[in-house]
């Protein structure tokens, strides 16, 4: 008889060129009301099937970007089931839109690794630097792009000699690659009749503060439709808080949610350029975002509309609510990407 323990990979197991994929997943309907119920977001165009149809011009109803994005980082989390933080996103661009029916397919290489430096008192651990490629049921690319979660080493006191430069992986969210991503053959015309702020009524400088926070719940539920395999979201043993670790994407949905609040007439969004967590997040959190707009191009004359790039941050209050008291917070998000408007 054969004992086989099933866990993540520690540090030491990875080299480079070291691939993995996961089951594919077909965007149903349910899973597009699941993700509603859990953020409540106003993006309209995956709420609304007739105007998506008639923009978009698919019989099938456009899926929420950040929905496609959620399960194609599940897909990759094979390599990060003991992850401690991860550490940067590059080169996230959303190539061509995806709408519920499609099927998505992630296939996952390290491309790189490096150990950190030893401090007294703390186990090793390691950053692995993975390159991620997403298709479609046709085999067309929907996202490419890099991520690099830090591992702890199965011997504390591991010395790997991994010392990768990290810095040299991936590529930022260049103006060609922002351009590409623009939709081709969508008709604006729908969008006209949406009241509220399109991209002529705002200026670069321009800061909303969404005043209303939203609770964290159901955490784990969002972990396991996207395929997350990370542990410390599921049980507490493996986070370093004693209590579940919310998954980093809950906290970017729902800060997303809250900028559709202040800028109802979004098309979608297409690419990050930067996304950093800055705290740890716990289910019951309260969150709140505040963004401002740093910088508004012309779309191609193709396409028509404007883009936006939008700088986020979200904070957390944490513990009981004292009436009349200010609640304190910490920054726990600090995000930049590109969105089109009308």
């Amino acid at each position: 008889m054969r004992i086989l323990d099933i866990g993540g990979p520690w540090f030491e197991d990875f080299h480079q060129g070291l691939e993995f994929d996961a089951p594919a997943v077909t965007l149903t309907e349910g899973m597009a009301a699941q993700y509603q119920a859990l953020f409540g977001d106003r993006l309209r165009l995956p709420l609304d099937h007739h105007a998506s149809r008639a923009i978009v011009g698919a019989a099938m109803p456009l899926a929420h970007p950040l929905l496609a994005i959620n399960v194609a980082i599940g897909q990759s989390t094979w390599a990060s089931q003991r992850v401690k933080a991860n550490l940067f996103y590059r080169g996230l661009v959303l190539q061509r839109p995806v709408l519920l029916g499609d099927t998505l397919h992630t296939r996952t290489r390290v491309v790189g690794l490096r150990q950190n430096a030893a401090k007294a008192g703390r186990a090793a651990t390691g950053i692995v630097a993975l390159e991620m490629a997403t298709t479609n049921q046709r085999g067309e690319t929907v996202l490419h792009f890099w991520r690099c979660p830090m591992i702890p080493c199965r011997d504390p006191a591991a010395d790997t000699g991994h010392a990768d430069d990290l810095d040299a992986i991936g590529r930022a969210t260049d103006e060609a690659a922002l351009q590409a991503a623009v939709p081709r053959g969508w008709s604006l015309g729908p969008a006209g009749r949406w009241l509220g702020r399109c991209a002529a009524d705002l200026r670069p400088g321009d800061v909303f503060r969404i005043e209303s926070r939203d609770t964290v719940t159901s955490a784990p539920e969002l972990v396991r439709t996207s395929l997350n395999m990370a542990m410390a979201h599921t049980d507490a043993r493996f986070s370093y808080l004693g209590e579940r670790l919310v998954y980093g994407g809950h906290t970017i949905f729902m800060s997303f949610a809250q900028v559709t609040r202040a800028l109802p007439n979004l098309l979608t969004l297409l690419a990050w350029e930067s996304c950093d967590h800055t705290a740890p997040v716990v289910e019951s959190d309260r969150l709140r975002t505040e963004f401002t707009v740093t910088d508004i191009r012309p779309a191609p004359r193709d396409a028509g509309g404007a883009l936006l790039r939008l700088h986020v941050t979200c904070f957390a209050a944490r513990g009981p609510i004292v009436p009349g008291s200010p609640e304190p917070e910490s920054l726990v998000l600090d995000w930049k990407f590109w969105a089109w408007s009308p």
